[in-house]
């Protein structure tokens, strides 16, 4: 192989990514080199093109935190992958190991944490550098490309369901019903809950209803909350707002049943506004939720592997990288992109 890789880079926030040759990587001890197969592309890669968080990336970097594609070289040390074995490169790309929140399966919020496209290049190029003990293992009967959604939009989605403790028979919410939400509705379905759908789309809340949403509801017309509250007779028991849109959040607590859960897992700009008198006088949970551990992203993927989850997918080669960011900002990707290399 070359020495040479195509990858987008970011080299100022808020400007195009810059398509270019770069080294490929090598693996140090302890560290592995993906060839990546396909990436999907997340929200988040926006936010951090425009460097919009606290905490920004060091320029220039390469985002992608949803890269699958097979193992080709492992350093000195690695036993828990194998060449030819076929891996995913996640958000949550390394970790400290021995914290008490390495301990205790939340990983995730490790002070140590390095996360993908993000603190370490990503997957928006042909090769990518990886940590083995943090990469998603691919089951055998699922494609590069409809595992790439799965190890962000889906592990995240399907995590922020379990968080609200809802019990099999029990009604949620999925506000947003997009990249992250179209695959809540059918995570939630697999683990037998009464799914009702929330968005301001009617195109993406028919997808909903295709995708087995019990019942739907408009957030643009009428009253929203006491809609909800009347179809799941007295609120949701969970609540899980995917929408990056304030309106949403504020709603979602609306929408939350007494003692139940609502969970944020969307990331909008701004305060949460949150109705505490409601929130006490219910004794409604709110918590976020953050990605999830290796073992949530295990069981996220065996769900798809039995043919319970499908992510709806636009395949992209790297070359439309910009434009696909364009559409994204706009609100004009469906459900998720997911870009294709060549073999």
């Amino acid at each position: 192989m070359t020495d040479k890789m195509q990858a987008a880079v970011v080299e100022e926030f808020g400007k195009p990514l810059v398509l270019k040759e770069v080294d490929i990587p090598t693996p140090g001890p302890g560290q592995i080199l993906v060839k990546t197969e396909a990436c999907g592309v997340c929200h988040t890669d926006l936010h951090a093109m425009n460097g919009d968080w606290p905490l920004k990336p060091n320029l220039p970097f390469i985002p992608g935190h949803e890269g699958v594609g097979i193992v080709t070289a492992i350093g000195a040390g690695v036993t828990a992958v194998k060449e030819g074995d076929r891996v995913g490169v996640p958000w949550l790309y390394s970790a400290c190991g021995h914290c008490e929140f390495c301990l205790s399966a939340r990983e995730t919020v490790c002070a140590s944490a390095e996360f993908g496209g993000y603190t370490q290049n990503g997957g928006f190029a042909e090769y990518i550098l990886a940590d083995p003990k943090y990469v998603a293992h691919i089951p055998a009967n699922l494609s590069a490309r409809d595992a790439a959604p799965l190890i962000c939009a889906g592990i995240t989605s399907y995590k922020g369901i379990k968080e609200t403790q809802a019990k099999p028979g029990e009604w949620v919410v999925i506000s947003g019903i997009g990249g992250l939400g179209h695959l809540g509705v059918q995570y939630a379905k697999a683990l037998g809950l009464k799914v009702c759908a929330v968005d301001i789309d009617d195109g993406k809340l028919e997808h909903a209803k295709r995708l087995g949403a019990d019942a739907v509801v408009n957030a643009k017309y009428g009253d929203p909350i006491a809609e909800v509250v009347e179809i799941t007779k007295g609120g949701a028991h969970g609540v899980l707002i995917t929408a990056p849109s304030l309106p949403a959040f504020k709603q979602g607590v609306g929408m939350t049943r007494k003692f139940g859960t609502c969970v944020l897992v969307g990331l909008p700009p701004g305060e949460f506004p949150t109705p505490l008198f409601d929130v006490v006088a219910n004794c409604i949970t709110i918590r976020g939720s953050f990605v999830g551990n290796r073992k949530d992203m295990a069981e996220a993927l065996a769900f798809a592997a039995d043919g319970k989850v499908k992510a709806d997918i636009e395949l992209q080669p790297l070359s439309a990288i910009n434009d696909v960011f364009k559409r994204l900002d706009h609100g004009e990707v469906p459900s998720r992109v997911v870009i294709e290399f060549a073999k």
